[in-house]
């Protein structure tokens, strides 16, 4: 009996991994919008009742692409921060840029996956409880940064306008009370800056405006970390 469990197990992980191969197809042909479970039913050889065991419907198969996407990024994101900080621990500035260019690279890679989960919404769906804590993973890497280089050498704060301060508070008790509030402000604000410029470069906006944008976006990059207040390396 349990060879059988397992064996069928194992055939609908492989099952669920195909479907989301297939739908990953679609979503690059035809975009989000579009996706249907009997289209990709019919390209698996499968009937439609069969796929609808897997997923019911297709806002739970968007929804596993999306906790997917976002987890392949974050990954990437904890990759990086990961060896860069086996090279150099207390460089939190080029522990930044290494996970700045780690997402850049991950969407140019997989751009219709990017674009699912950073570009127009969905048309009709809306995004579950699930789909939270994969896509908090980068900017959870990028807090633990500023915290690491807060507890160590420090960081450089930036200035926090009055008005700004009633704000600046909330951020930092909902994202990590454990640091200034102008700490804070700077972090989300580098990290919708960050994936401005990945969203700009991947979407065309940077067509016949910036040439090199490997230098571009590494410069970028660097910039934003010393904007949250980062210190170079001594």
């Amino acid at each position: 009996m349990t060879t059988v469990q397992g064996a069928r197990a194992r055939a609908r992980v492989e099952i669920t991994a195909a479907i989301k191969d297939e739908a990953r197809t679609q979503l690059a042909a035809e975009g989000a919008a579009k996706l249907s479970l009997r289209a990709v039913a019919r390209e698996l050889g499968m009937v439609s009742s069969a796929l609808y065991r897997y997923f019911p419907s297709r806002d739970d198969l968007l929804t596993a692409l999306i906790v997917d996407a976002y987890d392949a990024v974050g990954a990437a994101a904890e990759g990086a921060d990961a060896a860069a900080a086996a090279a150099a621990p207390d460089d939190h500035l080029a522990r930044w840029t290494a996970v700045c260019r780690a997402v850049r690279a991950w969407a140019l890679a997989h751009p219709h996956e990017y674009a699912l989960i950073y570009g127009s919404p969905v048309p009709g769906y809306t995004a579950p409880q699930d789909t939270i804590g994969p896509a908090a993973r980068v900017g959870l890497v990028l807090i633990g940064l500023a915290r690491g280089a807060h507890r160590g050498r420090g960081v450089a704060l930036p200035p926090l306008p009055a008005g700004l301060r009633p704000e600046a508070e909330r951020l930092a008790a909902d994202l990590a009370p454990d640091l200034p509030p102008a700490l804070a402000v700077a972090l989300v604000a580098a990290w919708a800056e960050l994936f401005g410029l990945v969203s700009f470069e991947l979407f065309g906006q940077f067509h016949n405006v910036v040439e090199d944008r490997d230098a571009f976006f590494a410069a970028s990059a660097e910039r934003l970390g010393r904007e949250v207040g980062l210190l170079p390396a001594l």
